[in-house]
């Protein structure tokens, strides 16, 4: 019997004698550590070395310049980032935080305009990414222009102000990840792209990538990314701190230019304004388009995030297709035994650099094993026949992250990424015949409830478990019955402060972030402002038109059909393009082709229809002035529009 049933059926059988004894108080005030994440913490920091400088040398070796103002502005006088927000980590670590992430945050921090080596500098700590500059012949290379347009227009004006104004000659994207494209349009358009014949290169499939994961899976994961990166608490020491991987995010305009050649291949080389660069692909490792790249005439190698200071996701928080670490590890041991002896730094699209053959080679290496580490150890006890979570739990740390903290769980861990290796191989189902098709649970919760005894005895048995500093199964029980009834506050604030002392201990910026904002979702509800604004026109004009009809298929609510099944056409005549929609009982099917007799054809440019999807612009206005005609019946546009649902984005994550 696994352990978990056995103490249902304990509590179940003890509940009704609970029932009448003990006292449902209220928990502590929030923001406060109780003892047992004092002593967690306080473990922490006697067990590792966090005065190891060499880091802090190392982040903070060749700041040359730094933003002056106080704030990153948007166009209509909107903070996308404040800059210095995150100086407060500069202090001691307080009980409230794990000190080891606590020293991670304040790495991250540092923040400037840094010189790498010659011909290469860095602009760090004003995004949750890293930019990267290079010195060509005639203007700068850029790698990574951030996440949002106003950071990036922030970091190149700081660059030009120190350095020297010069044009960009060069844009690199090193993966599909919004936060390393979607700064393009502070850096530079496609009419001086053209105008100048500008490269902008990015890895082999980066466009259908950068397309599918932010624009078909885009609110979901964008939502879940305000927890993992804490978008809507403040930044102190009671709440969010750093994502382990940067800052935070910006909230700010995120845009996609496409790139002018994606480059495959390990040893592809190509000269961009006169430097060299020697490409290597990574593709299903971080991202499932990526590339590294190595500069000879610097010995510089650049490990985009398939390196950095943190042992990385297998399958992120936000969601994401999983990973495959064995692929992630044998890249990494490519690039160390390709590159490592003749590099004298390895830089990075997030974290600061590492200097000299010998630290480089140690860091891949730390960075290769944590990979195959997890991944072998998974497996062997998979094959064992344990369950994911049995698995996960069951993996300890590995020496070499005892005195080396580039490996450590800044970002993704040990026990997530576990289960990740194990979806990979196994499914997301762990072969338990009951968790197979087991009821939803907003069902399970209000029985589980029943079960025990009724809610007051459930929160009696969590409220025991949170003072035994048992913060995993208090949670649990709290979240039956705030599952069996969202309304009950004192579960919901118990479960609050439950959430608020697993992210206090907790070595991961993106599981620190999550819970404490699942957390502040209990106590304040559900949010309705914050994160970067991935809906708009700078993201969606880059977007292949049958790329917007997919997304709008996936709207779709079939119940809504109350006619035959019919055909529209779409004709953009500022790009020549004809796009067939079939609609059916049960799904939508787009095709780039001009179909036979539809029932109505729909002709409106690209622009106007971006415009339609954005809510910027109304059918009926269009069809008045003329840019949008209808030829056929009248009523079909009308009757596409309807069948589709528009997706809330502050949906509810830590209750029902």
């Amino acid at each position: 019997m696994k352990p978990h049933i056995l103490s249902l059926i304990l509590l179940a059988s003890a509940a009704p004698a609970f029932a009448q004894q003990g006292e449902l108080r209220d928990p502590p005030a929030p923001g406060t550590a109780t003892e047992a994440t004092r002593a967690a913490n306080a473990a922490v920091a006697d067990r590792l070395p966090l005065a190891e400088p060499s880091d802090f040398a190392d982040a903070r070796r060749g700041r040359i310049a730094r933003i002056e103002d106080e704030t990153i502005l948007g166009a209509d006088g909107s903070v996308i980032w404040r800059v210095g927000g995150h100086d407060f980590l500069m202090g001691e670590a307080p009980d409230t935080a794990n000190p080891s992430l606590w020293r991670q945050s304040a790495l991250a921090a540092e923040h400037g305009l840094f010189a790498v080596t010659d011909g290469i500098w860095q602009v760090r700590g004003y995004d949750l990414s890293v930019m990267t500059v290079i010195e060509g012949e005639t203007g700068w290379i850029i790698v990574d222009p951030l996440t949002t347009t106003e950071t990036a227009a922030a970091a190149l004006r700081l660059v030009n102000e120190t350095l020297g104004e010069r044009p960009v000659a060069g844009m690199l994207y090193t993966h599909s990840h919004a936060d390393h494209f979607g700064g393009a349009r502070g850096i530079m358009d496609e009419a001086e792209i053209a105008a100048r014949n500008v490269p902008v290169l990015a890895p082999i499939g980066f466009s259908d990538n950068a397309v599918s994961e932010n624009l078909l899976a885009g609110t979901h994961m964008s939502r879940r990314a305000t927890l993992m990166f804490g978008q809507i608490i403040p930044a102190s020491p009671t709440s969010h701190i750093g994502s382990g991987l940067g800052p935070g995010v910006p909230r700010g305009t995120v845009s996609l230019i496409l790139p002018t050649e994606e480059i495959s291949g390990r040893g592809t080389r190509r000269t961009i304004d006169g430097v060299q660069f020697e490409f290597i692909d990574a593709a299903g490792t971080e991202a499932p388009a990526e590339f590294m790249f190595y500069l000879p005439e610097h010995r510089a190698l650049h490990t985009a995030e398939v390196a950095t200071a943190t042992f990385h996701n297998v399958l992120t928080m936000r969601g994401a297709v999983v990973r495959d670490a064995l692929g992630w590890s044998r890249a990494i041991d490519h690039v160390l035994i390709e590159y490592a002896d003749r590099s004298d730094v390895v830089l990075a699209s997030h974290h600061w650099p590492s200097w000299g053959s010998d630290n480089v080679a140690a860091f891949l290496t730390g960075q290769r094993d944590i990979y195959r580490y997890v991944h072998d150890q998974t497996l062997r006890r998979a094959n064992s026949g344990a369950t994911m979570v049995e698995t996960a739990e069951a993996i300890a740390e590995p020496d070499f992250i005892q005195n080396r903290f580039d490996p450590r769980g800044y970002y993704g861990s040990l026990n997530h990424n576990s289960k990740a290796v194990y979806q990979h191989y196994f499914g997301w189902w762990g072969g338990v015949m009951a968790e197979y098709h087991r009821l939803p649970h907003e069902q399970s919760a209000a029985r589980y409830v029943e079960a025990m005894g009724g809610a007051d005895a459930v929160i009696g048995r969590g409220i025991e478990a949170f003072d035994e500093g048992d913060y995993r199964w208090a949670a649990e029980l709290f979240n039956h019955v705030v599952f069996a009834n969202a309304a009950n506050e004192r579960a919901r604030n118990w479960l609050a402060a439950a959430y608020e002392q697993l992210g206090f201990q907790a070595e991961s910026g993106a599981w620190r972030s999550y819970y404490l904002t699942a957390s502040s979702e209990l106590r304040n509800g559900v949010p309705d402002t914050g994160g970067a604004r991935l809906g708009n026109a700078d993201f969606l004009r880059a977007v292949p038109t049958l790329a917007l009809f997919d997304m709008l298929a996936s709207r779709y609510a079939p119940e809504r059909l109350q006619r035959d099944p019919f055909t529209l056409s779409f004709a953009f005549p500022d790009t020549s393009e004809t796009i067939a929609v079939e609609i059916g009982r049960s799904v939508i099917v787009p095709r780039e082709l001009a179909p036979d007799n539809p029932t109505a054809t729909v002709t409106i440019s690209r622009t106007n229809f971006e415009a339609l999807l954005l809510g910027t612009a109304r059918p009926l206005a269009l069809v008045q002035s003329g840019a949008l005609t209808i030829g056929g019946d009248s009523s079909a546009l009308a009757a596409f529009l309807g069948l589709l649902e528009q997706p809330e984005f502050w949906f509810a994550t830590a209750t029902p």
